[in-house]
């Protein structure tokens, strides 16, 4: 039993990490309506970044987040206007090709830079645990799931309680009539792709005590961004939280029990029966989002 209680714990912790990551790119994929296959190297630069910053002024990860989080921001804003606004109106092919060709040129430009070695920092608390009822909980990913938490939150009251929250959640209803009302989209597009960068970099800030970050590290993370995205359903931030601790949940036991080879072989398995039972997701909005991100 203790075993269980230790690897669902554990499944829970690192779940919170991928929902964290998922955050930002559901809230990309919602309002801009594109699959950015470059969301992963996004958390890959977010992680150089927090251990560089490390590395040459001996900043602690966490409080590189003031650098970091900005320095993301900007930069899927800049992402959004200078490679995703021009593609806007092309095919659902030629903006997957578009995505996909920008992974490939920050992995190979991250190789050529800082080589193919595995960098991390080491803290005072990024091997530091607890223990709860002799269940082992390392602290840096009970930050991250804190953190994690508190972002759903924090993106729940804007979208809810803000005017620009209530633009964005009207591009995702509709952007065609949000335009009409005089939702000036184009604006909007540049701040919500931002914004989701900057979520995702969160999480490449909180990987960096634990995890190792090399050029090829975002490729798990989009692949897990999607799964976790596609769970939760479009729109639907709780969904995309409990949807991430779900992936987590699946990983451990699977990682544990089944094999570690086949842990993304069985999330995946599950994957494609949702796609096929419920194509919008088990939290998903249903009517209208079916055809984000092939317009």
């Amino acid at each position: 039993m203790d075993l269980y209680a230790q690897v669902l714990v554990s499944g829970l912790l690192l779940g919170g990490v991928y929902a964290l990551i998922s955050i930002g790119l559901n809230l990309i994929f919602g309002v801009v309506r594109i699959i950015n296959f470059a969301h992963g190297e996004m958390v890959m630069l977010s992680m150089y970044l927090t251990f560089w910053l490390n590395y040459f002024f001996g900043l602690d990860p966490y409080l590189s987040a003031l650098i970091v989080l900005p320095v993301m921001f900007a930069f899927g804003f800049l992402f959004q206007l200078f490679v995703v606004q021009p593609i806007l109106s092309t095919s659902a092919t030629m903006k997957i090709f578009t995505t996909v060709g920008i992974s490939l040129l920050l992995q190979n430009l991250a190789l050529i830079m800082w080589k193919g070695d595995f960098r991390s920092v080491q803290t005072s608390y990024s091997m530091s645990s607890i223990e709860v009822f002799e269940i082992i909980i390392s602290v840096p990913r009970l930050v991250a799931f804190g953190a994690a938490l508190a972002s759903i939150i924090f993106l729940y009251c804007f979208l809810k309680y803000t005017y620009m929250g209530k633009a964005l959640r009207a591009i995702v209803e509709d952007h065609s009539v949000a335009r009409l009302m005089g939702v000036s989209v184009e604006k909007h597009y540049l701040f919500a792709f931002g914004l989701g960068t900057m979520f995702t970099a969160l999480g490449g800030v909180l990987l960096v005590p634990f995890s190792s970050v090399f050029p090829t590290v975002g490729i798990t993370y989009t692949l897990v961004a999607f799964v976790v995205v596609v769970l939760g359903g479009l729109g639907s931030m709780s969904g995309t939280f409990l949807a991430g601790l779900f992936i987590g949940v699946v990983e451990s036991f699977g990682g544990t029990f089944v094999s570690p080879a086949l842990k993304e072989a069985i999330y995946f398995a599950i994957f494609i029966l949702v796609l096929l039972v419920r194509p919008q997701g088990l939290f998903g909005q249903g009517k209208g989002t079916e055809e984000v991100g092939l317009k």
